[in-house]
């Protein structure tokens, strides 16, 4: 095996998604966005399997991973377009929580370089949480932070699609031969494997 194959590249590439995804996964659970966390799930699922499949030369699974890879970059896209209030889209909407609660981006309030000023409410005294807080600036909104995890992600699918299709081509051959007499045969090796 080289260093520098594609398949290597493709094991590389599903390990920086898997770093990535779940940091993501992190700050949408901290924001109770329904939406991101069950679609960040699947990638999870589904970058594991394109993992599993580079390192066992499972071509089926690195197809999974292919025909999955457009559909997270497409939902990427959508993230942006909705972050940047594109196509009649607003940020301020309540999709990605799927209007099951009125949380937002966890970005919002806690930016980097995000100053807030807080003070009690004279009215909510016997909450929970009496405080409100308002942020008064941030060295960068929300939104571009998002936006920026969006690119991220695409720019490691894209990646990870093409290497992904190099690895598919050049290993068409269908490995998981199984010839019934409870021996696996892999036709390119000439030998069985016994169990």
């Amino acid at each position: 095996m080289e260093c520098c194959s594609a398949r290597c590249a493709l094991i590389l590439l599903c390990c920086l998604q898997l770093a990535t995804t779940m940091e993501r996964q992190v700050f949408d659970f901290l924001g109770f966005q329904w939406a991101p966390i069950m679609v960040n799930f699947f990638q999870v699922i589904m970058v594991i399997l394109g993992l599993f499949g580079a390192v066992q030369y499972r071509t089926r699974f690195v197809i999974m991973y292919l025909l999955w890879t457009l559909l997270w970059m497409g939902w990427n896209v959508f993230v942006s377009c909705l972050y940047l209030d594109l196509g009649g889209l607003s940020k301020e909407s309540d999709i990605l929580s799927l209007g099951l609660s009125p949380h937002h981006s966890w970005w919002k309030d806690n930016g980097p370089g995000c100053e807030s000023d807080s003070f009690p409410s004279a009215g909510l005294q016997k909450q929970p949480n009496p405080e409100l807080t308002t942020v008064l600036s941030c060295w960068l909104e929300y939104h571009y932070i998002e936006i920026l995890h969006c690119v991220v992600q695409l720019l490691l699918s894209i990646l990870g699609f093409v290497y992904a299709c190099c690895v598919v081509t050049s290993h068409s051959d269908d490995d998981d031969s199984f010839n019934f007499i409870g021996d696996f045969y892999h036709p390119s090796k000439g030998s069985q494997l016994l169990f």
